[in-house]
């Protein structure tokens, strides 16, 4: 099975994601978790992306594309994959399709995730990630038991730079203005699956695997 999943930030495709590797035993692709530890351990693709993410900006076309190729490459993925962040735009689409026609791995579907404005900044703005064991929390649907610390490490809680409102609302324009435009793209390639993300995530789950049978 290999996938492409959309949504907003913070819609929940990341969850699903995690979710559908184990359904079909296949490796999950996050690029904003490959540019997170790029950034981490201080690579050069590490530090042209962190001033970019930290304002909510789209990373260059060019690092994303390599990333994702040399992710691709790796023995782990011949079983299938499910790509959770990219593509973003409508060239990063063209560029993925070439990319899989030339490695012989067509896309199975791309299930999109529509999910509102008000949600998302709902869903983000009370996301708290442990410092010490990365553990996620949420102020309203998860809180920790003692407040600002992890139940398991008792590490200190943060809110990501790019979960931040101002930030958050950014974040949410570019997606509208560029990301969005993929959503027709793959209805006319006849890869679109269109799914209500603004549901139990248990129910989001069913639906999809519904869809894709």
């Amino acid at each position: 099975m290999r996938l492409v999943l959309l949504s907003p930030p913070g819609g929940g495709k990341g969850t699903q994601a995690k979710r559908l590797m184990k359904r079909y035993s296949v490796v999950q692709i996050s690029t904003g978790d490959i540019l997170r530890q790029e950034v981490q351990e201080g690579t050069e693709i590490g530090r042209q992306a962190a001033s970019l993410m930290e304002k909510g900006e789209l990373v260059g076309d060019s690092v994303i594309i390599e990333i994702i190729r040399r992710r691709l490459e790796k023995e782990d993925t011949k079983n299938g994959f499910i790509l959770d962040g990219f593509p973003r735009t409508i060239a990063q689409a063209g560029s993925l399709k070439k990319m899989l026609e030339e490695m012989n791995l067509p896309l199975n579907g791309v299930i999109s995730l529509e999910v509102s404005d008000e949600t998302i900044i709902r869903r983000l703005g009370g996301r708290r990630i442990c410092r010490d064991c990365g553990l996620e929390y949420h102020l309203e649907f998860k809180p920790p038991k003692s407040s600002g610390r992890c139940d398991k490490c008792g590490g200190d809680l943060y809110l990501r730079d790019d979960d931040r409102e101002g930030v958050i609302s950014r974040r949410l324009k570019v997606y509208r203005e560029e990301t969005a435009l993929l959503v027709d793209y793959y209805q006319r390639e006849g890869l679109l699956y269109r799914m209500d993300g603004e549901g139990e995530i248990d129910k989001v789950f069913e639906e999809i695997i519904n869809k894709l049978g």
